[in-house]
């Protein structure tokens, strides 16, 4: 009998308690190895020496004041702001490259406009900026560590690299969602139309929570809307055609649209009345007016959510440049 107990113990013993030691064995394994591949990530990364550029003159709007820091940690900033850390490493690494490129652009061009700074941190100005301090708290703190080490990772293992056309960098913007298409700048602000800067097609932005959104107005509310510029503007609701979209850009934006008497550029309706972008129809019922949007910003450029999506797909940092700038080339800083 005893035999019997002790053949039991070791059967017990081998189908369930060996296997969890390994398991975890395993588990140890994988996570020192895990360590230890992220250390040896950072030891391949050798710092970029920089002969100009080196360090940038930010511009505080709120403070009025100029502090001077590296430029790849003034990017550390500037990408944790603009891009979700939970996007994929090769959509960060292409926002370092365009955030890096579009600080440049604005040094060599700033011509003064920041007092005696080269760049400011005010989004609606230049590109979003937040010091270490206030994005780590606006983390979950169990992933604070995690999240900057990673936006550091697509920063350093990118140095020194910018967009050029014609051996120059480019004004490279960006944006959130360009709802299947990017728009060309002339259509938005007007002017010389950039070679680099053409509608291109995006796939895979139907997922994320930028690419459709409504607005809904009253009759009145409409109206006050529009009178905050427009302030002989009259709507005869009575009308067929009292809203009705004018002409299209080559991206399907609205370029313009007629409220009664008057008629207004698209960007401008987007303005006025809060839209996300100006790619949007109407649809009037009763005494209500709704906006039907898609994408999220002026849409040229490249498309953040774009850039995940392609990302996600297996393209590279610098196949999702070329993707949303036509013409150009990734090259150091150095080699201008």
């Amino acid at each position: 009998m005893r035999n019997v107990l002790g053949y039991i113990l070791v059967i017990i013993c081998i189908v369930f308690v060996l296997p969890s030691i390994f398991t975890k064995k395993r588990e140890k394994t994988a996570k020192v190895n895990e360590v230890q591949n992220v250390e040896e990530n950072k030891k391949e990364i050798v710092k970029y020496d920089y002969s100009k550029y080196s360090n940038i003159k930010l511009y505080h709007s709120k403070t009025s004041s100029v502090e001077e820091i590296p430029i790849d940690v003034y990017l550390y900033g500037v990408v944790s702001a603009e891009m979700p850390a939970s996007y994929e490493m090769e959509a960060l690494r292409a926002q370092a490259v365009v955030a890096r490129t579009y600080t440049i652009y604005q040094i060599i061009h700033s011509n003064g406009k920041h007092q005696e700074g080269d760049i400011c941190d005010d989004f609606g100005c230049c590109q979003a900026w937040i010091s270490k301090d206030d994005r780590l708290n606006r983390w979950d703190e169990n992933e604070r560590t995690s999240n900057w080490d990673k936006i550091v990772e697509a920063v350093d293992s990118t140095q020194g690299k910018i967009i050029t056309y014609d051996g120059a960098p480019i004004d490279a913007f960006f944006h959130s969602n360009s709802g299947g298409i990017t728009e060309t700048a002339n259509n938005v602000w007007g002017g010389a139309n950039f070679p680099y800067l053409k509608c291109v097609e995006t796939a895979g932005e139907e997922g994320y929570s930028g690419y459709n959104s409504e607005v809904e107005f009253s009759r009145e509310e409409l109206l006050n809307k529009l009178k905050s510029k427009h302030q002989d503007v009259q709507i005869n609701f009575d009308e067929e055609n009292c809203i009705e979209i004018t002409e299209y850009t080559e991206s399907k934006r609205v370029r313009t649209i007629k409220f009664g008497n008057i008629q207004i550029a698209g960007t401008e309706a987007r303005s006025l009345l809060g839209l996300k972008s100006t790619n949007f129809s109407f649809e009037i019922n009763g005494d209500k007016i709704k906006f039907i949007v898609i994408g999220y910003g002026h849409g040229v450029g490249m498309s953040q959510t774009g850039a995940d999506s392609m990302a996600k797909a297996g393209s590279g940092f610098e196949d999702i440049i070329k993707h949303f700038y036509s013409g150009i080339e990734v090259t150091f800083v150095n080699e201008l």
